[in-house]
């Protein structure tokens, strides 16, 4: 099986990361988790970023993770790949920016947990998503539990992974999982392109925080810091003058 790889490119305000693999069947390896946390990092260090994709080539988005590299781990390995992964999933939720994960076709297990640790997901109708993890006799190792419980709620969250269901774009928009349903491709870059407009009128230095807020529960800190901050002055000055602010321009 070809490697997958992660490719990185940025166009004004918009970063794009992009799975690959010869094949078409993109899975998450131990070097693809890396390569994760160096563009999550490589976004969070570049000047005016507004967006990131996390999209893909392929027959798939994402199938899972390597199963034959999990065939040969014991317990100590099974949780220092599940650490990595961690640190490398939490690096994308705690971008800045507004995240969304493109899904044109399968993200299952690995794939849909690092999809989950985007702000939105946004499928095409005949994606399937799952974590089929317990047909392995395994559990997610990368906050899919948590993740996908946040969406659906539990009792929900535990049908899917018990059962080690994959459900349709339909299901899943149906059932909160995924935020923007789409026909097909193009349809699906439409309304991503739609959802980015839409949320162009926030500042940016306001929506970071607020993603901030959402992780520590701390709404007065994020408060305060947007007094500290010269985009604040910016909307107020620009209400006040009944004009677009700086950052619509």
């Amino acid at each position: 099986m070809s490697e997958t790889a992660l490719e990185l490119s940025i166009d004004n305000d918009v970063a794009e990361a992009t799975f690959k693999t010869e094949s078409g069947l993109n899975v998450l390896s131990s070097s693809v988790i890396n390569r994760i946390a160096e563009v999550a990092n490589e976004v969070k260090s570049a000047p005016n970023v507004r967006y990131f994709i996390l999209r893909a080539e392929g027959k798939v988005f994402v199938a899972g993770a390597n199963i034959k590299e999990l065939s040969s781990l014991d317990a100590a390995g099974a949780a220092e790949l599940s650490n990595r992964g961690n640190k490398a999933f939490d690096a994308i939720a705690d971008l800045p920016c507004i995240t969304i994960a493109r899904l044109h076709g399968a993200a299952l297990g690995g794939g849909l947990e690092v999809a989950m640790a985007c702000d939105f997901l946004a499928a095409v109708e005949n994606a399937k998503l799952g974590l089929p993890e317990t047909s392995l006799g395994l559990v997610p190792g990368w906050k899919g539990i948590q993740r996908l419980s946040a969406r659906l709620g539990i009792n929900q969250a535990k049908r899917l992974m018990f059962s080690a269901d994959a459900i349709a774009g339909t299901e899943a928009h149906q059932s909160g999982l995924i935020d923007i349903l789409a026909e097909d491709d193009a349809d699906l870059d439409t309304k991503i392109e739609d959802l980015m407009h839409r949320c162009k009128r926030g500042g940016p230095h306001a929506i970071s925080q607020i993603k901030l807020a959402l992780k520590t529960g701390d709404e007065t800190r994020a408060f305060a810091a947007c007094f500290d901050h010269n985009e604040s002055k910016e909307g107020i000055s620009a209400f006040l003058e009944r004009r677009s602010t700086n950052w619509m321009e």
